[in-house]
């Protein structure tokens, strides 16, 4: 993404001297004070995380409720289902909550619904399903908070529902045995930013008393849901994450073990970026993408097989599901390729919608299954509100993602009266409609964003935590820099600028489609330190860059861990070349 703005802070002196008189280098201190840390205790929440939850689940509203029906199920003897997401989020919280469950000796069946057939969420089609096969509850993970009337459906068959679920909340709950969402009027939770697995996780050790041990078990499952839903790494996040990565690289999970090695990461170093980058896509595929209609011996839905992989015990079963998976993926690769290029396309054929401050772009052949990802790479290249609509079963659906700043939900939300349904957050949201609403729907919604979205949120910026020299990047700074790792929203790596560094010669362009801009990198002040660098979508100033000609750039510092050896490399977010200095 090109950034038209660097948003440089001006240097507070003195907070920056009050984080030195407590101990802190001054390069730390620097990117603690751009952050608007001032005190030394607010330093030391930033950087000294806790290592335990201090939160009671039974503080979630209806925890007590949850407990009490599912304890009564254990006991008796009754069937029940985990009826979960297509995501990575739902996924892993159908992993983690039917494990346990089994591990109490219940008899319980799990349930993904198929994205292409089923769509989102609760769905009276299959809850008759799991009631014909004996299911007399169904909690749900992910997902139900706005499934009212399938709720009501349920109960006319004897099945009890235990909603968990961590999505904004409608006005009318479902009236279920226990609605768990911290997002619901009158929940006093003391943080709301929990992914769907992390509800699902808080559930069970409600039902076992013992957090710990439920911590040790199942935080690498914890960590993969929450960092892949994009929630925020503060407050409980920051210490499931950072819990669930030192974990996961010793992982006693055969399927995460899998997923790990087939992505050439076993026995690495995992942060945050694994997860967002490499894991996350590879699960994510599996409920994208269409099953073989054709084979009668495919899995009920392609989620179903990313939950088979992560509850597997048997390393040669494993070993299977892993291999569909990853031939899933690289399907999903090619798919939102082509279908990206011909939205871009389409868009660029038409001057009006170019002018337009949102994008609502509908067409009945793409996949539903990779209509979020279109989204998100159309905001790459346009930086603005985007809605991506297709046909499936008779309606059209779709995904909507947003920009920093702007609250998507509102604006769908705005447009109800259209949609058969809707669903999502602040920053991404999924939606029904009927074929003859989508001409209507697009005039409402590019009609709000027009009305309330700020100018400044559709310009990209990136913010800068601190000028550096090459010089400044020493193994002491990286390891400072660790403190305040794991990354994510709400706790973003450190951006850093440097002015006037060129290459060699040595830079070239890499990736299947020469897509990536990889270089040495060189700083006047200190002409014989190289620092490896790649630039990744940014093959535009390829020529510049080679050429020898000086750059300005913003980048990440990030570790590279191989066999022991760790390196430096700049993850560079933009270029700028310089043309007269």
């Amino acid at each position: 993404m090109k950034y038209e703005h660097w948003q440089i802070p001006a240097a507070p002196e003195d907070a920056i001297k009050t984080l030195m008189d407590a101990g802190y280098p001054y390069l730390v201190s620097s990117v603690l004070a751009a952050r608007g840390v001032t005190t030394s205790e607010q330093a030391a929440e930033a950087l000294e995380r806790e290592k335990t939850l201090a939160y009671s689940p039974f503080l979630m509203k209806d925890m007590d409720k949850a407990v009490a029906r599912i304890s009564k199920a254990l006991e008796n003897g009754e069937k029940l289902a985990v009826f979960g997401d297509y995501d990575v989020d739902g996924i892993t919280s159908t992993c983690l909550l039917t494990d346990y469950l089994r591990s109490r000796g219940a008899d319980v069946t799990m349930h993904i619904p198929r994205r292409i057939e089923e769509g989102y969420g609760l769905g009276c089609d299959a809850i008759r399903a799991l009631s014909e096969s004996g299911v007399t509850l169904i909690v749900t993970v992910d997902c139900g908070i706005t499934g009212v009337d399938e709720t009501a459906y349920a109960a006319t068959l004897g099945v009890d529902l235990v909603i968990t679920d961590h999505h904004e909340c409608h006005d009318e709950l479902p009236e279920a045995e226990a609605v768990i969402d911290c997002k619901q009027a009158g929940d006093t939770y003391p943080f709301d930013s929990l992914a769907g697995v992390g509800v699902a996780f808080k559930l069970i050790c409600a039902l076992d008393g013992d957090t710990d041990a439920m911590l040790d078990r199942y935080a690498d499952l914890v960590a993969l849901g929450t960092v892949a839903d994009v929630m925020p790494i503060v407050g409980e996040n920051r210490i499931l994450v950072a819990e669930g990565l030192q974990r996961m690289e010793r992982t006693r999970n055969i399927g995460l073990q899998r997923l790990l090695a087939e992505a050439g990461m076993a026995e690495r170093h995992l942060t945050a970026s694994t997860i967002s980058f490499v894991l996350a896509p590879r699960i994510n595929a599996a409920g994208r993408m269409r099953m073989d209609e054709n084979d009668e011996n495919a899995s009920p839905s392609g989620g179903h097989a990313a939950v088979e992989l992560l509850i597997e015990g048997n390393e040669s079963i494993a070993a299977e599901f892993g291999n569909v998976i990853d031939a899933y993926n690289q399907d999903r690769k090619s798919i939102d390729r082509s279908v990206t290029q011909e939205a871009h396309d389409f868009i660029e054929r038409n001057p009006a919608m170019k002018e337009l401050k949102s994008t609502v772009i509908y067409n009945p052949k793409w996949m539903k299954g990779i209509v979020g990802i279109v989204a998100s790479r159309l905001i790459e290249t346009y930086y603005r509100p985007t809605v991506v609509l297709t046909m499936s079963n008779g309606f059209v659906t779709g995904s909507a993602r947003s920009v920093p700043g702007f609250d998507l939900y509102q604006a769908v939300e705005s447009c109800s009266d259209l949609l058969e349904n809707f669903g999502g957050h602040m920053y991404a949201a999924g939606l029904t409609m009927r074929p003859e609403n989508v001409e209507e729907f697009t005039r409402r919604f590019n009609a709000y964003v027009e009305e309330n979205i700020d100018p400044q949120m559709l310009m990209p910026q990136v913010d800068i935590d601190s000028e550096l020299l090459f010089s400044d990047i020493t193994p002491a700074f990286r390891k400072d820099l660790n403190r305040f790792q794991p990354f994510g929203p709400g706790n973003t790596a450190p951006v850093f600028a440097t002015y006037g560094v060129s290459n060699h010669g040595d830079a070239k362009l890499v990736g299947m489609e020469c897509e990536h801009l990889r270089m040495d990198l060189i700083q006047r002040q200190k002409p014989n330190t190289k620092i490896q660098s790649i630039a990744f979508q940014q093959p535009t100033h390829y020529e510049w860059v080679r050429s020898g000609r000086p750059i300005d750039v913003c980048y990440q510092i990030v570790e590279n861990h191989y066999r022991g050896t760790v390196t430096t490399q700049l993850r560079i977010k933009d270029i700028k070349p310089v043309m007269n200095r």
